[in-house]
């Protein structure tokens, strides 16, 4: 209460979060947690108990049937999640501890739209027959983990970053182009991912691999299929979310150390999960494969051309 007329230098509670840079950090940190939790119960070939209960069946009653490679098809889906959860957040603590620190607006704005991304991306799993309680309580708390530091800081919006011009003559600019160009395929596989899980949710390569059709698939648990539909939505979502990110961070960062190690190691997490879970389990279909092996090595060519202590040339 203030004195009337009297004026208020009262700051309000907001102000104990500071710029809210941190809370971004915060952000980042737990899709690492998430991440590493979507790993460890691909890696143990568990369900999680909300699964089970939808289903009426655990993931080992399910593993006894057509030679556990319905199980497996799930897992490969929720470690390539887990990886790519795992990328979204190294890119959001380089994003809040470097580019945002240093009040360049445009990453902002890259938090606005691939958070944004993300969230919005939920709201696809209400059009598969079943809700993540789990997915929706953890989509819940790191809800003000996102909305507050977008509200603390968007003060830092309005602040231009000058676009970085791309001198295709050299390597490095090259390199740039091929990093913009792997991360935009990123959001392309996304999109796709999600309208497939909306629509077909396999593709002809993902039913041979399990030797079944949709029909069987339904008669041996009706439910199944919406369960494999939400984790195809949640994994498409969080490539778009991922590849807004990575793209703006490539467009418009300033080239540096620090940016070179973070997307490396987010293509790292991003890409040897969801290409490598598939000899693990024996989905090696090379037309499945290919995009994905494309893009991991366009990404990494980018990423040998644009390394920091390489001397540019023609």
């Amino acid at each position: 209460m203030t004195d009337a007329g009297a004026p208020d230098d009262d700051p309000g509670l907001l102000s104990l979060l500071g710029d809210g840079r941190p809370l971004f950090t915060l952000f980042g940190l737990a899709m690492l947690a998430f991440g590493g939790f979507a790993l460890f119960l691909g890696a143990t070939g568990q369900f999680l108990p909300h699964d089970t209960a939808f289903l009426g069946m655990t993931a080992q009653q399910l593993c006894s049937l057509h030679g556990c490679r319905v199980v497996h098809f799930m897992i490969h889906d929720r470690v390539s999640f887990g990886g790519v959860l795992l990328a979204i957040g190294i890119i959001y603590v380089w994003l809040s501890e470097f580019a945002l620190r240093r009040g360049e607006g445009w990453a902002w704005w890259a938090f606005a739209a691939s958070g944004g991304a993300g969230f919005v991306s939920f709201l696809s799993y209400l059009g598969y027959g079943y809700l993540d309680t789990w997915h929706g309580a953890g989509t819940l708390a790191l809800l003000p983990l996102y909305a507050l530091p977008l509200l603390l800081t968007r003060a830092r919006r309005s602040e231009r970053t000058p676009l970085p011009a791309i001198d295709w003559a050299t390597r490095r600019g090259r390199g740039r182009t091929l990093l913009l160009a792997s991360t935009f395929g990123i959001i392309a596989a996304g999109l796709t991912i999600m309208g497939l899980g909306a629509t077909l949710v396999f593709v002809p390569q993902d039913l041979e691999f399990m030797a079944v059709t949709t029909g069987e698939l339904r008669a041996l648990n009706e439910r199944l299929i919406p369960l494999i539909a939400h984790d195809r939505a949640g994994f498409g979502g969080a490539l778009v979310s991922c590849g807004i990110a990575m793209f703006a961070s490539v467009l418009y960062g300033r080239p540096s150390k620090s940016l070179w190690q973070a997307l490396a190691v987010a293509g790292v997490a991003g890409f040897s999960t969801a290409i490598g879970v598939h000899p693990l389990i024996g989905y090696t279909s090379v037309t499945h494969l290919a995009p994905a092996v494309f893009g991991g090595v366009v990404y990494a060519v980018g990423l040998v051309w644009t390394y920091p202590a390489a001397t540019p040339r023609a």
